[in-house]
């Protein structure tokens, strides 16, 4: 284990806790910046009720980076689906209780990574109450994460751009400390619009990753998401990051080159989603790193990163 290297992840989604699941085999000096833009689901029933920031994706980080026994994590994952409690997440309603108990979310956070042992940090992009607006293909104003991910998908109207309300928010002073000392600083894999970018454009988190001496990375997604990047080849999702953060922030490009069976494709496609097309001819200023790097559940039907490869991959490049 390389405990001397300090590696940054910035996301949200389910992208952000796989990567930590693998890069916490190589050091124990690992940050996770989590995006708090989430307004759906249980995260949003409580973001209303409790005026607290949406805990999901930073639970997923938790429990990803917890030194906890399986029956523990199963407890913090645990979805009640009967009663008043019905459709709630245990370690959500545990972190609802740790900001009522600590006074606020960015406390409850830091208690919880003590409570549940965590190897390294996990800490919100912002501590203030932050929503998504994306400006749609047809030029409509959209305002709330889960709302646009409707709007976008299902309307069949992709997203142009993103911004956030209110606008200017300030980054979490911690986080903004963590980024400028690390030595790896990776972006993804995520969703570009929703999970991604939000972290980017909050104020401060760009500039502290210009000023950081930290090789970044981009992890690229292994599947276009419906909605959001429908069509997208790589250097089209390049485009896009550097819209927000300036060209040539990232250093180097982890891109998956395992064949997918057909089958899983095509299950893919029947959503609307295609695999990321690497078109090399348009990436020739980049430092691309490529490896086998596809997880595909037979069980749940799914086709994601290899945790442990994408890992020890980004790794290697440091040896």
């Amino acid at each position: 284990m390389q405990s001397d290297i300090k590696v940054v992840c910035i996301g949200g989604g389910t992208g952000i806790s796989t990567m930590l699941r693998g890069i916490k085999k190589h050091t124990e000096d690992l940050i996770a910046v989590v995006a708090v833009s989430d307004n759906g689901g249980n995260s949003g029933v409580l973001r209303k009720e409790m005026n607290m920031l949406p805990p999901g994706d930073i639970r997923n980080c938790i429990l990803a980076l917890a030194q906890t026994e399986p029956i523990m994590n199963q407890v913090f994952q645990h979805r009640f689906t009967e009663g008043t409690l019905s459709g709630h997440n245990m370690g959500n309603l545990f972190l609802a209780a740790l900001t009522d108990i600590c006074g606020s979310f960015e406390q409850a956070v830091e208690k919880a990574n003590d409570v549940l042992a965590v190897r390294g940090k996990v800490l919100p992009v912002t501590t203030e109450d932050i929503h998504l607006l994306a400006v749609l293909r047809d030029g409509k104003h959209t305002v709330g994460e889960n709302e646009i991910v409707i709007e976008s998908k299902m309307m069949n109207n992709p997203i142009v751009s993103v911004s956030l309300e209110p606008s200017h928010p300030k980054a979490y002073e911690k986080a903004v400390r963590e980024i400028l000392d690390a030595d790896i600083i990776i972006l993804g894999p995520g969703s570009l619009y929703t999970s991604i970018i939000p972290n980017l454009i909050v104020v401060g988190i760009k500039e502290a990753i210009l000023k950081s001496k930290a090789t970044t990375y981009y992890v690229s997604n292994i599947m276009t998401q419906p909605g959001e990047t429908d069509g997208f080849t790589l250097s089209q999702h390049i485009l896009e990051i550097e819209k927000y953060i300036g060209k040539h922030t990232i250093d180097k490009i982890v891109v998956n080159i395992e064949p997918i069976d057909d089958e899983h494709l095509r299950l893919y496609e029947e959503d609307g989603a295609k695999q990321v097309i690497i078109d090399y001819e348009n990436l020739r200023d980049y430092n691309i790193v490529s490896g086998n790097l596809v997880h595909v559940s037979k069980r749940e039907r799914y086709i994601r990163h290899n945790a442990d490869d994408l890992a020890a991959l980004i790794m290697e490049q440091r040896s």
